[in-house]
């Protein structure tokens, strides 16, 4: 790593100097203010040439001129390839969210389908995350509607299996599904292995767009059929082939005929819109819509191209990206993509053709999402500002902490903590306290463990903190809050209880206001009323999620380790190995015995205790 900054009389940063001492192979670049805080980080095949652009040109956009006016330090990192140049621009990007980058926020995984090993009766279902388990994947899908009409066809078609293995393995008749003609019922052995296999192989073949191979073969297996007098049989087999047709006719796009991606960008004022379109196989997997943060003054062109460089690194790339702006470096990206997929990969700026009209109804779509998310922020814009208004705070919060307890009769006490700012729920902050050391139902101990814990640490770390403290309770709470910021010499936090009213109905809350004691009954149509409540039953629900995880822990462990010979490993064990409590009290004494490290005597007297 090398770097410069300024001197010690406060220079300015001399860029043409310093790129005189860069070297011309690739890496990374980070541009820095006077306050260290990271304003952009850059990959280049030759460092020299790209941070010389910045430097060397004698006009740039006013958006670049004006960061560069603010760059005090630039640091760069040589790697060994360009591909180790991508990667680490995408991992730091990620992690310091510089402000003058493109920075997709907020992707999770795609979702897949998976079927299961090499057992008798595999299972296919839904899935999210590593692909560490064994058996098959298909997708991946953009959105999990797109997934669950695919198993919705999965069942219709082909009636393969889709419930959990612990309820399959406890069956003893078959279960709703069956009776509407949507599994085979392999449970209880209506269906033998090798029927089975068989539908298997052809919903296999139908995730893998293989349409006409499976029709063909269902064909020939009606005419058998009818040429045996099996008619019944003839006619399952006919309703099957038309019903998949008739899908194919739906879903089958022939100007998509390759997997591909369709991407298109717009930005209206502030706010950009990537619209992606799915194809695989010829067919239709839906689309989904991203909203990156961008610097103020940046471009569609810029946008996207960030957002394929983000993107394709998280993602499999198919074998054609179609994009509705050009993008930077696009040959390098499909390269890179290509060396990783083991296949070739393309990034084309489709003009003309059946292509362009793809390209065209992604930009329509980016269109409508942006316009209707622009709706949204204007709304949750009023209500931030009608929350200001009514309680008096001269100018919207920039940021809102709220804090509520759950429990059961006083059991397995949770405490949640969730954080608002103007854009919405910021999700990666929230906390959840696990309560200890009180009386079972002190609710005004809970939150006073629970605020003091946050504000401590906060103080520790130097965190940011809330402008606006929202409690869920009355004048207690509200008083614990007090006093816990008081104790901590926090000042400038603003104190609000939400209670119930004499009703208990939404939309008749009190405000309970920390500093004068006001209580304010705003109307049930007030914005800022609205903002307040959904705050409010956010931290109820993540409270209350939090809750029942712990609680259900809890029963799950003490139940297991008052049985004689299961300590803690083996109560693992089982768990894990039936995917909960309940998998372990269905489970027989054989079912028990298979477990590694539970030896049939113990099985039993698992089986006694939990059915005594």
């Amino acid at each position: 790593m090398s770097g410069a900054g300024e001197s010690a009389g406060n220079s300015p940063f001399d860029g043409k100097a310093f790129v005189r001492t860069l070297a011309t192979r690739p890496g990374v670049y980070r541009m820095l203010d006077a306050q260290a805080a990271v304003l952009y980080v850059g990959k280049a095949k030759d460092l020299r040439k790209r941070v010389g652009s910045y430097f060397l040109r004698p006009a740039l956009q006013p958006r670049i001129a004006a960061m560069l006016q603010r760059v005090a330090t630039v640091e760069v990192t040589v790697t060994r390839t360009e591909a180790e140049a991508l990667l680490l621009e995408n991992e730091l990007i990620k992690s310091l969210k510089p402000r003058y980058n493109v920075l997709l926020r907020d992707d999770k995984s795609f979702p897949l389908i998976h079927l299961s090993g090499a057992e008798d009766y595999p299972r296919m279902g839904f899935h999210r995350g590593a692909r560490s388990r064994g058996g098959r994947y298909f997708g991946p899908y953009p959105s999990t509607t797109a997934v669950r009409e695919t198993l919705n066809l999965m069942q219709k078609l082909f009636r393969v299996r889709q419930c959990e293995d612990t309820y399959f393995r406890n069956r003893t008749r078959p279960c709703l599904q069956h009776q509407i003609g949507r599994c085979s019922a392999p449970c209880v052995g209506l269906v033998t292995p090798a029927q089975y296999q068989h539908d298997v192989r052809h919903a296999t073949l139908f995730l893998d767009g293989q349409t006409t191979t499976v029709v063909d073969e269902l064909a020939r297996e009606m005419e058998v059929a009818s040429t045996a007098l099996e008619f019944e049989r003839a006619a399952t087999l006919r309703d099957r082939i038309a019903n998949i047709k008739r899908i194919q006719a739906r879903q089958y796009v022939s100007e998509a005929e390759e997997d591909a991606d369709v991407l298109a960008c717009r930005i209206e004022g502030n706010l950009a819109c990537v619209h992606g379109l799915f194809f695989r196989n010829g067919v239709s997997l839906g689309g989904r819509s991203w909203f990156p943060r961008i610097p103020e003054g940046a471009d569609e062109g810029e946008a996207l191209s960030a957002f394929v460089a983000q993107y394709y690194l998280e993602h499999p790339a198919p074998a054609l990206v179609l994009v509705n702006r050009p993008v930077e470096e696009g040959e390098w990206l499909a390269g890179m993509f290509s060396e990783r997929r083991g296949r070739k990969v393309e990034i084309r700026h489709a003009q003309r053709g059946e292509r362009a009209r793809l390209v065209e109804i992604a930009e329509r779509n980016a269109e409508q999402a942006i316009a209707t998310e622009a709706a949204s922020k204007g709304t949750l814009r009023a209500r931030w500002q009608g929350l200001a208004d009514l309680l008096q705070l001269g100018a919207p919060p920039a940021r809102v902490e709220c804090f509520d307890i759950s429990h059961t009769m006083g059991e397995a006490t949770v405490a949640s903590c969730v954080v608002f700012d103007a854009g919405g729920p910021v999700k990666s902050q929230y906390r959840r306290y696990n309560i200890s050391g009180l009386a079972p139902g002190d609710d005004y101990g809970a939150m006073r463990q629970a605020l003091a814990r946050r504000f401590k640490r906060g103080q520790a770390e130097g965190g940011p903190l809330p402008d606006l403290l929202l409690v869920d309770g009355g004048k207690g709470q509200v008083a614990e809050a007090r006093a816990v910021l008081a104790d901590l010499g926090i000042d400038g936090v603003d104190v609000v209880g939400v209670a119930k009213g004499s009703s208990r109905k939404p939309g008749l809350e009190q405000l309970l206001l920390g500093a004068g004691g006001r209580v304010l009954t705003p109307p049930g149509d007030a914005p800022g009323l609205h903002l307040i409540q959904q705050i409010r039953d956010e931290a109820h629900r993540f409270a209350i999620g939090g809750h029942r995880q712990r609680r259900q822990r809890a029963r799950d462990s003490s139940e297991l380790e008052k049985i004689p010979g299961v300590g803690t490993r083996r109560r693992s064990a089982l768990l894990r190995h039936f995917g909960g409590w309940a998998g372990v009290v269905e489970a027989g004494i054989d079912e028990l015995a298979r477990v590694p490290g539970i030896e049939r005597a113990l099985a039993t007297r698992i089986y006694a205790a939990l059915h005594g």
